[in-house]
């Protein structure tokens, strides 16, 4: 019975030592990047799965190459029988300038007549025309052949970015619109809190300012407050803490360089600096 007496006269006292949490309640959030192809077409293979790190460079997945594919071979053929029609007309250029160097050596010697003269100086510039024509088609097939490289490239899916894979939204034999995601990723870099400041102590942060960050089983981190909504809003649900409920806050963000070591929807204590 006294050690029963004891307790109960201990407890107070004990609450009475406690200092109230002033923490800010949040939790860690993320901008995943989400991956497309700028073709539609169908999934061949898909190279990560959930949880996987790209870098940047990785094969994420492979589109059908066949339409692709057969436009690159039709440019590169075209291009290639150009090259041959203009080797070609090179050749005839130097037989007509031949054909009008000895007309013209016969007119000077009185022993030609003007109208082989006139009929070599036309092939001599007709020839010479051709092949500027053709260099023109051949510089406007190179350019295409590079066009149909590029759209063949663009079925390999590679990334440009770098972190673990979130999401995949298409499998291997299914049909990708033009433009729509296949793949998310979350960088590092883009990895931030969210927390929410109750209305009576919003003037205690502004935008720039530092703020501590710190979650269960983490050191403390140290980020600068990027955004603050500008209407209250009612906690949400996702902040356990009775004290904190149905009570009017502002939502801010607060942002590092590099991101946080943090998870998305990992709860986190904030405090100013």
């Amino acid at each position: 019975m006294k050690r029963f007496l004891l307790a109960a006269l201990l407890l107070p006292l004990a609450g009475c030592g406690q200092k109230p949490d002033d923490a800010w309640l949040g939790y860690g959030e993320g901008d995943t990047a989400f991956i497309a192809a700028p073709q539609p077409g169908w999934v061949r293979e898909m190279k990560v799965e959930r949880g996987t790190a790209v870098h940047r460079g990785d094969l994420l997945f492979v589109l059908d190459p066949d339409a692709q594919q057969a436009s690159r071979d039709t440019a590169q053929g075209a291009l290639v029988q150009a090259r041959a029609s203009l080797a070609q007309e090179q050749s005839n250029l130097a037989y007509t300038r031949t054909q009008l160097t000895r007309q013209q050596a016969l007119a000077r010697a009185g022993a030609g007549t003007p109208t082989q003269l006139d009929e070599a100086l036309t092939n001599y510039q007709q020839s010479g025309a051709r092949i500027a024509e053709l260099r023109a088609e051949i510089a406007q097939m190179t350019a295409s052949l590079g066009g149909a490289a590029y759209s063949l490239s663009q079925r390999r899916i590679v990334a440009d970015t770098q972190g673990p894979v979130q999401d995949i939204y298409f499998r291997p034999g299914e049909y990708v619109p033009a433009a729509t995601p296949v793949v998310s990723v979350l960088p590092p870099a883009n990895v931030y809190v969210r927390f929410f400041v109750p209305e009576t102590q919003l003037a205690r942060v502004h935008l720039g300012q530092k703020v501590s960050v710190a979650c269960d089983g983490c050191k403390a981190m140290t980020a600068t407050v990027t955004f603050i909504a500008q209407q209250e809003e009612f906690t949400p649900p996702v902040i356990f803490s009775i004290g904190n409920r149905e009570k009017l806050v502002y939502k801010l963000e607060a942002r590092a360089p590099g991101g946080l070591a943090v998870h998305p929807g990992q709860p986190v204590d904030v405090r100013p600096l």
